[in-house]
């Protein structure tokens, strides 16, 4: 049985900056139809308050939440009490529906915990110092390779303009 890839979604500030009390500090939509796109069908893992924040499940696709405490009641949305447990259940969702990976939507302290075991990051570099709360960890160049990137000018319905890259983790 292939492995399922393990792949980080995030949106990323110059200064490091995902997160503002609560939400992203940015409009993008061209960003968020190109995510969607590439995440529909799949398997997303994310933490509570990244859940919070969004208010419901991401449709099309089976979420999984991270929390210690707190229990979603919601047909679409499975609960985990740690990472590891939460990418156990997105794997066996993945293989249930013929997928070949899984999505990690945050936030920051779930981000911290993945940069160390995802296979491949998916990361909008948002062209602008942002102020905010929560950060995403430093992407090691000596861990990650960057595979394809496409500068994305703002849109009509964007705050800022992008750099969409694909990082694959090297090999040992």
């Amino acid at each position: 049985m292939s492995a399922i890839r393990k792949t980080i979604f995030a949106a990323v500030s110059r200064n490091g900056i995902i997160g503002r009390d609560g939400d992203m500090p940015w409009r993008l939509s061209s960003d968020l139809k190109r995510f969607k796109a590439m995440t529909l069908g799949k398997p997303v893992v994310m933490g509570r308050k990244t859940y919070d924040s969004i208010g419901r499940p991401l449709p099309g696709r089976q979420t999984v939440v991270i929390s210690r405490h707190a229990a979603i009641d919601h047909p679409d949305v499975r609960m985990a009490h740690s990472l590891a447990e939460a990418i156990a259940v997105a794997e066996a969702l993945a293989r249930q529906k013929g997928q070949d990976e899984i999505c990690i939507l945050g936030g920051g302290q779930v981000y911290a915990q993945a940069i160390g075991i995802a296979d491949r990051m998916c990361i909008t570099h948002v062209e602008a110092d942002i102020e905010g709360d929560t950060s995403f960890p430093a992407i090691d160049p000596s861990v990650w390779q960057a595979e394809e990137a496409i500068a994305v000018p703002a849109g009509e319905k964007d705050s800022h303009a992008t750099r969409f890259v694909v990082y694959d983790r090297r090999q040992a």
